[in-house]
């Protein structure tokens, strides 16, 4: 097979949780431990760093190699989903996995992978893993894909545990509560492994203390710990200002990551840095912590974070696609300057919408779409749901042909946000 028939391969035969929702998810470790031994058990040969959460996993993970690589360290990163190119969930220092490893990965085990019938996700963590060992990479950051508990990328044992944030989001997989939620997220706690929490949440917190005291693991809540102040967005750059205990630790950082509710996961990342430094030989400095925040999306690839696709009109997307994420895309919106604003919005059809459309801005013209993919709700359908909440605008058949109108429509001084779900960002990007 040659690459695009390898992807076939991968695509067509196996479950596809993107593709097809809660069937593809495999609520068990088995084909993963299965797929690994098969390969000599790779994430045992190099360090890692573990992230969960609800919201923002990516984005912290995608920081935290960006700094390992400013302080030099060969650095794996395996996040999903990708939005482009498949390879995105696999790259080291930046670097997608090449086209011919991943032909000849899936050459190498198609047997054991026709006979194991593993989900899509399942063989892409086992691929991602089989790929940094081999490459001998100092540590890999590894994403969580769905939860944590049952997540392929949980057999592994990492120098620490993350756990951004908790919401509602996958609830028919993953519990009706905020506290479920948090109990299936905590199963990346692992016995004397540290933990950061970025956020402390009412409902979440005694879930994760309760977890963290079972494993004997230090537990640190990043934003009891850290408070981030001064918010500037110029030149592109998010600026701010990172206190602990009253006194400024780190002065006029930059990101160029300009989401404003990217102050959490920055606190986030600072503190996860911190404990590593002190507790395990992963150490940077004050220079590559400055170096790589500034350069995540040029050291690691990011997309998708409130990123600018144009200008005249100010063409915005981003990934945010559930009550919380949408919660801070709308912030932003808030506190960027438009005349007019345009909205072209896509959401998949196993959601609870309702939520999402009640927090949308009344005062945009919307283009709904549907994101092409099974999953993808019809046009139509999230326009006529919409109406209930007084959102107007009408329906395309593509998100091409809905970001082609929005753009068309908007005067030079206006703003097209483009979201809902992390496929319609995909295809407008």
């Amino acid at each position: 097979m040659n690459y695009q028939q390898t992807l076939d391969f991968l695509y067509s035969k196996l479950p596809m949780f993107t593709r097809v929702g809660a069937s593809a998810f495999k609520k068990d470790l088995t084909n993963t431990i299965i797929l690994c031994e098969a390969l000599n058990n790779p994430q045992d040969k190099f360090k890692s760093i573990h992230v969960a959460g609800t919201n923002g996993k990516g984005s912290t993970s995608h920081m935290l190699a960006a700094v390992l690589q400013a302080q030099g360290y060969k650095t794996g990163l395996y996040t999903s989903p990708h939005l482009k190119d498949f390879r995105e969930r696999i790259r080291i220092n930046g670097k997608m996995m090449g086209k011919t490893e991943v032909v000849s990965f899936v050459k190498e085990q198609q047997q054991l992978i026709i006979k194991t019938e593993p989900s899509f996700f399942e063989v892409t963590v086992a691929m991602a893993f089989d790929h940094f060992a081999k490459h001998q990479v100092d540590v890999a950051v590894i994403e969580v894909g769905l939860g944590g508990r049952l997540d392929s990328t949980n057999i592994i044992t990492p120098q620490i545990s993350v756990i951004t944030n908790i919401s509602l989001d996958h609830m028919n997989m993953l519990g009706n509560t905020l506290a479920e939620i948090a109990g299936e997220k905590a199963g990346i706690i692992k016995k004397n492994i540290p933990v950061v929490i970025g956020e402390t949440q009412t409902q979440s917190a005694p879930v994760f203390i309760n977890k963290a005291k079972e494993e004997h693991a230090p537990i640190i809540f990043a934003d009891a710990v850290l408070k981030a102040q001064d918010f500037k967005i110029r030149n592109t750059k998010l600026s701010l200002s990172v206190y602990q205990n009253g006194k400024i630790k780190y002065k006029n950082m930059q990101s160029d990551l300009t989401g404003v509710y990217q102050h959490k996961n920055i606190l986030t990342v600072l503190e996860t840095l911190a404990v590593l430094n002190e507790k395990t030989d992963i150490k940077t400095d004050q220079e590559a912590i400055y170096k790589g925040l500034s350069q995540v999306k040029k050291q690691t690839g990011l997309q998708g974070r409130w990123q600018t696709l144009g200008k005249n009109p100010l063409v915005i997307c981003d990934t945010g696609h559930n009550e919380a994420g949408i919660s801070e895309v709308i912030k932003n919106i808030n506190q960027t300057p438009y005349q007019n604003l345009h909205i072209v919005f896509g959401m998949v059809n196993d959601k609870d919408i309702s939520k999402v459309l009640s927090l949308m801005p009344k005062n945009a013209v919307y283009y709904f779409c549907k994101p092409d993919l099974e999953r993808g709700l019809a046009a139509d359908k999230l326009q006529e749901q919409a109406a209930t909440f007084n959102l107007k605008g009408n329906s395309y058949p593509s998100v091409a042909e809905a970001k082609h109108h929005a753009i068309q429509s908007a005067d030079p001084n206006d703003l097209v946000f483009i979201g809902g779900s992390t496929f319609v960002v995909a295809e407008a990007i």
